[in-house]
């Protein structure tokens, strides 16, 4: 679909920084890999939801159905665009989640299918951000249990990740089915190892990647 001409994004085009993105269930290390990564890269990061919406999650989470649901997480994700398009001008952009874990984890908490979620997305993609790199982080059902029991900003959504019956599973087969048509998709197993690590993994694999030539 062609968005109206008042609807169009705006684009500053004198410089365009990667866009990374990290995904994966909560609790296993983002957030941490974000705040090394954007250091080493002199990067700008952001989580989605942004402000406003981070604000409001936990309300709308407990007030409002799924479908009213799904209409303001998609809204955050369209504002998180417009700010990763202005500050891509500036140098690299990482995002601790975007596109992804809306449709993975709408869809598993509320129990509709990807497909699902991802038409009622579809009509919006001409507005978002297309990512360089996601780097889907992954790892033991006992490695997120243990970084789960040390994470000291635990949420609702945290703690419903093991307490509620299949939650885990669905979750994790959804960002898979994601993934598989995620052109930007690069899967990274954390189990064993350190943020510092992964980081480097990271760092050295855009690295290499810069140094390929253009690929078709």
């Amino acid at each position: 679909m062609s968005l109206p001409p008042g609807y169009q994004p705006l684009y500053d085009e004198s410089t365009r920084g990667p866009f990374i993105v990290l995904e994966g269930v909560s609790g296993i290390g983002k957030t941490t890999l974000t705040r090394l990564l954007t250091k080493r890269m002199a990067a700008t990061s952001l989580h989605t939801l942004p402000r406003p919406h981070t604000d409001w999650s936990s309300a709308v989470n407990a007030k409002l159905r799924s479908l009213p649901q799904f209409a303001f997480y998609l809204s955050g994700v369209l504002h998180a665009s417009d700010s990763i398009r202005l500050t891509r001008a500036l140098g690299p952009v990482i995002a601790d989640r975007y596109v992804s874990s809306v449709i993975a984890c709408h869809a598993a908490v509320h129990h509709v299918t990807v497909d699902h979620v991802a038409q009622l997305l579809e009509p919006f993609r001409p507005y978002l951000e297309t990512p360089t790199h996601t780097f889907y982080l992954r790892c033991s059902e006992g490695a997120l249990r243990e970084r789960l029991s040390g994470k000291s900003d635990a949420k609702n959504d945290d703690t419903d990740l093991l307490a509620v019956p299949g939650r885990l599973p669905r979750i994790l087969d959804n960002f898979a089915t994601v993934a598989a048509t995620d052109r930007s998709a690069v899967w990274v197993d954390t189990d064993g190892k350190t943020p510092e690590t992964l980081a480097d993994w990271i760092t050295t694999y855009l690295e290499n990647e810069h140094a390929q030539p253009h690929r078709l």
